[in-house]
């Protein structure tokens, strides 16, 4: 599935250049997550209800073009990798200016985390297919665990 949102930009999300900061980059990506869990059946109480929530270990943000103030962005989302349990991710999100060209690029690699112990977690069977609905990068790759990283967790 080819999952994407488009958001109407805030002035709050521009800089002193007049072009979408830095980190507004990131909370869209942030929000287009939750918006594609939520489409998925899980919102943030379900993952509060199994004490889990997701962690990133990486955020990598490449620019290429400039999102100006005003103007309507179009994210979408894609799986990079995966492991077998869904205990470690790479998403991919695109970001779009209004004339459909290339902005941004975010890379994340996360896991989930125990809301409670506060360490990471394979989560419960109902999450295992979490990110199977979602579109697959060219490169993407399945994720192999040791067992001696599950066994620290």
């Amino acid at each position: 599935m080819n999952f994407e949102v488009t958001f109407k930009t805030r002035w709050s999300d521009f800089d002193a250049n007049r072009h979408l900061r830095h980190t507004a980059y990131n909370d869209y990506a942030a929000e287009v997550r939750v918006r594609y869990f939520k489409q998925q059946g899980f919102t943030i109480t379900d993952f509060a209800n199994d004490n889990l929530g997701p962690i990133l270990f990486k955020e990598e943000t490449s620019f290429f073009k400039e999102i100006h103030m005003g103007a309507d962005v179009t994210i979408n989302l894609q799986l990079k990798a995966v492991s077998g349990k869904t205990e470690r991710w790479k998403l991919l999100h695109h970001f779009f200016n209004e004339k459909g060209q290339l902005a941004a690029e975010i890379m994340v690699f996360g896991a989930w985390i125990d809301l409670e112990k506060r360490k990471l977690v394979v989560p419960t069977p109902k999450f295992h297919n979490l990110f199977s609905a979602l579109d697959k990068t060219d490169d993407y790759e399945d994720i192999l665990l040791k067992m001696e990283t599950l066994k620290k967790t």
